[in-house]
């Protein structure tokens, strides 16, 4: 088992993050994205979704945004909903605005896109969902 995948590493940055930007956020409560948004919201994070299509819309009560370097704030942690091909344009994007934390949901992988985090001094955990880990 690689380290961008153990439960212990995971655990660990529950403590390190109070922001998180949710990439591949839906306004459709029967996506699970919607689920994990809700369940990290009642966890106390705050919580930004990030979808191009719903831009300036709320999804859970909070403005939706086009990308990451939308967000008006400071972002410790990046949750990507969206397949593994598109989650390396959207690491690149989180290393280029100084977040901490890149998460790919379960089923997202992405080693070349992981290396990259890594080398810039992000953590990575892939393929599991912070709603499972943190629960």
């Amino acid at each position: 088992m690689n380290s961008h995948n153990s439960r212990e590493l995971a655990e660990s940055i529950r403590e390190q993050v109070k922001t998180i930007a949710v990439v591949g956020a839906s306004d459709k409560q029967h996506r699970p994205v919607y689920g994990v948004m809700r369940f990290l919201q009642n966890q106390a994070y705050r919580c930004y979704p990030v979808n191009p299509r719903l831009a300036g819309q709320e999804v859970l009560g909070e403005t939706t945004y086009a990308s990451l370097s939308d967000i008006p704030e400071s972002i410790d942690m990046v949750d990507i909903f969206r397949n593994s091909d598109d989650a390396g344009a959207i690491v690149d994007e989180a290393i280029a605005v100084g977040v901490k934390v890149v998460w790919m949901q379960l089923g997202v992988v992405n080693e070349e896109a992981a290396a990259r985090a890594e080398a810039a001094g992000l953590t990575v955990i892939m393929d599991r969902c912070p709603a499972i880990d943190w629960r």
